[in-house]
């Protein structure tokens, strides 16, 4: 048995231990689990659906608590409040999708035969969250696969420990079937030998590249499904004809919100030359107004990373590309809490950037931003997928046809016009390359969640 701590990137308190769960205990647990699924798969859809409401309507009365609990565990600010907005249009739209989205597929009718695919639960769904975003990353795939009839056991991060024993709350308030969800403590020792065991039939992990490829190495062999969404360095691409307040003010907001803690988030922008100059005062002018500090404060708008390793990685990004003769516009001056050392690290944008440097290559996870200039959409098509990662990418533009041309051919799972860092519940949330596989969300998410099974029926 191991201890699993939160501590604090506010001030290094610690704000939460539990032990690890015992080998007895994960074996009860994942019987309990497969027992309930076997019940919870002939409730009808309609009861199913209707617990899963009661469980968001219980969750969301917690959210005077919950958003200041979640600020002390990873660092947002509480002036943002929390997470309980997606959470909510994420689980219900889910829900309401339910009954189209799962039902049986009906070929055409052939004379003398009943034919139809049913849509079966997979069976025990394992999902195992983040701390950048623990409600709506868990949420994504947590309702879903309860609605689709299978049983959850959630593995949540260490940083955001106290996230996982909100949802057993919210679940048992909702009344669902003893053993259906369990929140578990584990090791990452213990989390492997689950997914050695074949003892969960679906694995849901939100995280980094090489917790991707550790998932994938430990369910070798077992033939249980994976949906992985790792790395991102999302980019963004600022057109000649933009509306070019707006695209000021939300790619700031894209780079910054959370500390640069997204897995959506604006990494690297490409701006049209026409407004470099303009763009990049304006980004700057804009970004001299966070303020940086205890995230408890409702005047903070920018709070420390979540741990002083991720703020580290940040700077050696930064390190590096400075030494290459990159201008950096934000003065250290006007940023006092970071101290070169630690979680709190200030807000930075960097010109005279290329792709040599890790800064516009290597997700860095945090409040730092490389804007390059280009002459054309050629040039930004190039720079967009020059990257080993493809979740989003964000244009900003007047004309939807470009955007939807250009949207062609880059290399991601998604392509915004004039927003970005957001997840829309009604589509598919996927990536390419390193940024993984598999699909969350949408009606075709719940097609990752069940199993298909033909019924082929002759009359004599």
């Amino acid at each position: 048995m191991t201890d699993i701590v939160c501590i604090s990137p506010i001030d290094g308190r610690e704000v939460a231990r539990r032990p690890s769960a015992t080998p007895s205990e994960i074996d009860r647990v994942l019987k309990e689990a497969r027992a309930a699924q076997k019940i919870w798969r002939d409730v009808p859809l309609a009861e199913r659906m209707a617990k899963l409401t009661a469980f968001v309507d219980s969750m969301l009365t917690m959210s005077s608590e919950a958003v200041p609990e979640l600020a002390i565990q990873m660092g947002r600010p509480v002036k943002w409040g929390g997470e309980f907005r997606g959470f909510e249009e994420r689980a219900r739209h889910m829900i309401k999708i339910a009954p189209e989205s799962l039902a049986p597929h009906l070929p055409q009718p052939k004379e003398g035969f009943t034919r139809f695919i049913e849509k079966t639960p997979v069976g025990i769904v394992f999902v195992i969250a983040p701390w950048n975003y623990p409600y709506l990353t868990a949420v994504n795939s947590i309702v879903p696969a309860l609605i689709a009839g299978n049983a959850v056991i959630l593995k949540h991060a260490a940083q955001t420990l106290l996230i996982g024993e909100r949802f057993a709350k919210a679940m048992e308030a909702a009344h669902l079937p003893k053993g259906l969800f369990a929140n578990l403590v584990l090791t990452h020792e213990d989390t492997a030998k689950i997914l050695s065991s074949h003892a969960v039939d679906h694995c849901v992990f939100t995280g980094s590249v090489a917790g991707g490829r550790a998932i994938e190495k430990a369910a070798a062999g077992t033939f249980t499904t994976l949906g992985l969404e790792l790395g991102g360095k999302d980019p963004a691409y600022v057109r000649a004809d933009a509306n070019f307040d707006h695209a000021v003010e939300n790619l700031v907001d894209g780079v910054f919100f959370n500390s640069g803690q997204s897995c959506c988030g604006i990494e690297r922008i490409y701006v049209h030359e026409s407004l470099y100059d303009r763009f990049v005062d304006g980004f700057v002018a804009l970004t001299k107004t966070y303020k940086m500090g205890n995230p408890l404060d409702e005047s903070v708008t920018l709070g420390p990373l979540a741990t002083a390793k991720g703020a580290d990685l940040v700077r050696a990004q930064i390190k590096e590309a400075l030494s290459k003769g990159v201008k950096a516009h934000i003065d250290a001056s006007l940023f006092p809490l970071d101290k070169g050392t630690g979680p709190y690290l200030m807000p930075q944008v960097l010109t005279n950037v290329d792709h040599s440097m890790a800064l516009m290559r290597e997700e860095n996870f945090g409040p730092v931003v490389g804007i390059m200039k280009v002459k054309d959409d050629a040039e930004a098509l190039k720079l967009m997928n020059d990257s080993p990662y493809g979740l989003t990418a964000a244009i900003w533009t007047q004309d939807e046809a470009a955007a939807q041309r250009l949207g062609r051919d880059i290399e991601t799972g998604t392509v915004f016009m004039n927003r970005c860092d957001y997840l829309d519940p009604a589509l598919a949330w996927t990536g390419v390359k390193d940024t993984g596989r598999g699909v969350s969300l949408s009606a075709i998410g719940y097609d990752t969640l069940t199993r298909v099974k033909s019924y082929h029926l002759r009359t004599l």
